[in-house]
């Protein structure tokens, strides 16, 4: 199989909306209460990815989401409208692993602070993460959820989800020359025509209620598997740097 590479681009999301992810359905409203999406400005423009609220004051998304300044929106199901739940937050801080690094897309992680914190209510909470380094079994069946596209040129505004089983790590090391299994997870049947896809970046992986991976990148046609980046391989990183930037 074709390797695809950079692969960083093919998750970003679009520049002017956001959609589904391939194969799953759409989610019932407020039943992913952690789930953030963020209004990125960039030099080229509005983008937007998802995240993941791990503190009322922070946000867990991937390093490429980055940009000159974010808007993170939770308590959202349909980003197209000014939902009564919605709140919009600006980011004080951004917050990119050190060793992030862009060509082999490697340390894929970023914490974002909030200017403010979160109100938690039913349709805002916390999302908890790995206690340990414990790994995911291969088959593990996992939750993923975006605003992504459902296909090449289809998208909507309504948060999605889908299942996903975690796969052998030789799954993606045959198709991503770049694949870490120390800090990376592999996820998806290729079997099934089940993906994340273009706009899903920075969204989670939950297994069990713990988010376990963050949406990095995959094929650009959708093909699964995909590649999240593995949050226990960075809970040391994420601790100290939330107790740093404490408000």
């Amino acid at each position: 199989m074709h390797i695809l590479l950079p692969l960083v681009v093919l998750l970003l999301p679009p520049k002017t909306e956001a959609g589904d992810i391939i194969g799953g359905k759409e989610a019932r409203p407020h039943s992913h209460p952690y789930m953030a999406f963020l209004q990125i400005k960039t030099p080229e423009g509005w983008s937007s990815c998802g995240g993941f609220l791990v503190r009322e004051d922070f946000v867990l998304t991937a390093a490429h989401c980055e940009g000159s300044s974010i808007i993170v929106k939770l308590g959202a199901h349909n980003i197209g409208r000014q939902e009564r739940t919605q709140q919009s937050i600006g980011v004080r801080r951004a917050i990119r692993h050190p060793r992030y690094n862009p060509q082999n897309i490697q340390n894929d992680i970023m914490l974002l602070q909030l200017e403010r914190s979160a109100r938690r209510n039913q349709a805002v909470q916390t999302l908890s993460l790995p206690q340990s380094q414990h790994r995911l079994p291969p088959q593990t069946l996992c939750m993923a959820a975006g605003w992504g596209l459902v296909g090449l040129n289809r998208a909507t505004q309504k948060l999605q989800e889908v299942q996903l089983r975690v796969q052998q790590d030789q799954e993606c090391r045959r198709r991503f020359s770049t694949y870490d299994s120390r800090t990376q997870i592999c996820v998806g049947s290729s079997r099934e025509r089940k993906s994340v896809f273009n706009g899903d970046s920075g969204g989670p992986l939950v297994c069990n209620g713990v988010g376990q991976g963050i949406v990095s990148y995959g094929s650009h046609m959708g093909n699964p598997p995909a590649v999240f980046t593995r949050v226990s391989s960075f809970i040391p990183w994420i601790k100290r740097t939330m107790r740093r930037f404490k408000q």
